[in-house]
């Protein structure tokens, strides 16, 4: 084979058989295929996208091209849930202990934030001694014990997709949807799952910030993961706002213990247990969608989510103390106030705005490796649809430094508000489930 067929054949709209995406991959990995070539193969795919079968082999090959983790000693459904990204999404650390607690398997392996989302990794990192690297075995045992374990990927993951992605970052080809979709699915499919339902948000907080481009992204996902015998369903959830009132590692973790006792925002209760319905259908505790939001719902009433939450937290050498004793998460040194200049109701806000301002507080990286500050970011004291006079607090910042700057004018203008209170957006806009054949 050559590759300048290949780009021919891309260029002109064809479709490539798996056998010349195997051997693509395969010499793009062994360093054969020089970037100028592969760079012109991304921009083909960009233009002119790739079936499903063709995004279900490129993912294949993918995971391919580094270690599969093989979780056969976990008998039955191991399931997984996996968010897009967005501003204050704390999901997993609540879905995951509602699930353990649940009697089903959640073997989770997740990542840092970079940019203006956050990662779950680092938010678990604000718990003092929480260790997310672990090896296989311990990982399988503590699955097999407790139900849930939250790691970093070990070994060598995809390195097709690492060397595909610095690429893409580059040649101006990240929002190809049959590239983000093969990227995803080759390293969840990697972990060792059989099913898996995916958060694909959208909004102003979202990689996806148009609906339709994050329903296009959605069936890409079901439709590479269903080939792959992977169980596989997307919801397709709003971000036009940040999710709850904390953005921030610290504050995210004390709000996930908010909710697991009981109280915490409705939007994050809700979309955890709507997450979580789906999950115990699909891992066969129910048939009935109701009768699993009901069972979720109750968990986390009554204590068994919490005490899951420090099962886990204990389990992987973490002070599972903080769950009864929030304070002793970092706690930033100053907290500055924000406060609105008009009067009326928040119309809007600028998620991905917040998350900038939280990124230059030190809570996000600006690059890959940066170190992170764990205990600032932002508390909201207003959302969508609430009234709000001039002088009244919109957020609490909390800061390293006395002095935020600039950052103060981007947060006022991060809300809009007008003299109508604006209809709210339902919280999940559409279920994506696979195309029978």
């Amino acid at each position: 084979m050559r590759m300048v067929d290949l780009i021919a054949k891309k260029r002109d709209g064809g479709q490539l058989t798996k056998d010349e995406i195997n051997w693509m991959i395969g010499e793009y990995v062994a360093e054969r295929i020089p970037s100028y070539q592969m760079s012109a193969l991304l921009m083909a795919i960009y233009f002119n996208g790739m079936a499903d079968d063709e995004m279900a082999a490129l993912a294949d090959s993918m995971l391919h091209s580094g270690d599969v983790l093989d979780l056969s000693a976990i008998p039955g459904i191991k399931i997984d849930k996996h968010s897009t990204g967005g501003i204050g999404d704390k999901i997993s650390l609540i879905l995951s202990p509602v699930m353990g607690a649940l009697g089903v398997d959640v073997p989770m392996i997740s990542g840092r934030g970079l940019g203006f989302t956050g990662g779950t990794l680092d938010k678990l990192e604000a718990i003092p001694g929480f260790n997310v690297n672990m090896s296989t075995e311990d990982f399988i045992k503590q699955v097999q014990e407790h139900h849930i374990a939250i790691i970093s990927a070990s070994g060598e993951v995809a390195p097709a997709d690492r060397k595909l992605y610095a690429l893409r970052d580059v040649t101006a080809t990240v929002e190809s949807i049959p590239l983000i979709a093969s990227s995803i699915m080759s390293k969840k499919i990697s972990s060792g799952i059989n099913a898996l339902v995916l958060d694909v948000k959208t909004g102003s907080g979202a990689f996806m910030q148009k609906r339709a481009d994050a329903e296009a992204l959605a069936k890409a996902l079901v439709a590479i993961g269903t080939a792959h015998n992977v169980a596989t369903k997307a919801l397709i959830t709003d971000m036009s706002q940040p999710l709850g009132v904390t953005i921030g590692n610290s504050l995210e973790v004390a709000e996930t213990i908010a909710v697991l006792n009981g109280r915490g925002p409705k939007d994050v209760r809700d979309l955890t247990v709507i997450l979580a319905s789906h999950m115990l259908v699909m891992a066969g505790k129910t048939d009935d969608i109701q009768a699993a939001a009901s069972l979720a719902g109750d968990v986390l009433r009554d204590g068994r989510a919490k005490r899951a939450f420090k099962q886990l937290i204990a389990d992987q050498g973490g002070d599972a103390t903080v769950v009864d004793n929030p304070q002793k998460l970092p706690q930033a040194e100053y907290r500055i106030h924000v406060q609105a200049t008009t009067s009326g109701y928040v119309q809007a806000i600028d998620a991905k705005a917040l998350g900038l301002v939280s990124m230059q507080l030190g809570g996000g990286r600006k690059q890959a490796g940066d170190a992170l500050d764990l205990a600032v970011g932002l508390v909201l004291h207003k959302k969508v649809g609430t009234p709000v006079a001039a002088g009244d607090t919109l957020v609490t910042v909390h800061s390293s430094t006395a002095e935020i700057g600039q950052l103060t004018a981007d947060i006022q203008h991060a809300f809009t508000i007008g003299a109508d209170e604006p209809e709210q957006t339902p919280l999940v806009l559409d279920v994506i489930e696979p195309v029978s054949k």
